[in-house]
């Protein structure tokens, strides 16, 4: 008789170890692992977790991205980058006039005085200093404009002073000649009258001007206003 808790022919008892037994059907292998840095539950590696993965953005741009300031090498503050054009030296910025610096108090009373002091050697000296500083000084400008009108003045008596006496001195040569050496010594006198005017009233005109005095000649036709 058999044993009933023998086992019975065909029945395979089973592997203690949980293996089947050799031969007997095997459990189908288990599945594949993931590979490395495949997601497990939680994303691989590079895979977003709520940040994002490394070189991806992070609330901050990456390198060299704009931060709020431009990135190295662009214009900060409207200045120009690297090799863009820059103000020329000594040029004025842009905006401000280019014309000549105004003079200094003590500069524009300088030329002033000069252009009364000139008037000695004619008119080319208030000329030039009304031309010059004109718009730097308006002392300057106010004194030799008078200076040169008051030249101008001179030229056109001394003319007129140069014909009289050319005409009287004619006329007593050829009327006869009676009296000429007295009338032909004030005509003299009455020629030299212009020069000897200009001579004193420049210099006066120079040391008033000199003292901070504006000055004004006693007979003086404003030609230029």
């Amino acid at each position: 008789m058999s044993d009933p808790n023998s086992p019975q022919s065909g029945d395979q008892q089973p592997n203690p170890n949980g293996q089947p037994p050799y031969g007997g059907s095997q459990q189908p292998p288990p599945p594949p692992q993931q590979p490395y840095g495949a997601p497990q539950g939680q994303p691989g590696y590079s895979a977003p977790q709520g940040q994002p993965g490394y070189g991806a953005p992070q609330g901050q741009p990456g390198y060299g991205a704009p931060q709020g300031q431009p990135g190295y090498g662009a214009p900060q503050g409207g200045q120009p980058g690297y090799g863009g054009p820059q103000q020329p030296y000594g040029q004025q910025p842009y905006g401000q006039p280019s014309g000549a610096a105004p003079l200094t108090p003590a500069e524009d009373k300088q030329w002033a005085m000069w252009s009364h002091f000139g008037g000695v050697l004619g008119f080319l000296p208030s000329l030039i200093i009304f031309l010059v500083f004109k718009d730097r000084g308006g002392f300057t400008k106010q004194e030799s404009k008078e200076a040169l009108n008051w030249q101008i003045t001179w030229i056109i008596a001394n003319i007129a002073v140069s014909i009289i006496t050319t005409i009287l001195s004619v006329s007593l040569i050829f009327g006869g000649g009676y009296g000429y050496g007295g009338i032909s010594a004030l005509l003299s006198f009455i020629a030299w009258l212009p020069y000897l005017a200009n001579l004193v009233f420049s210099i006066i005109g120079g040391v008033k001007v000199n003292s901070g005095q504006a000055y004004r000649y006693p007979v003086n036709f404003r030609f230029i206003k």
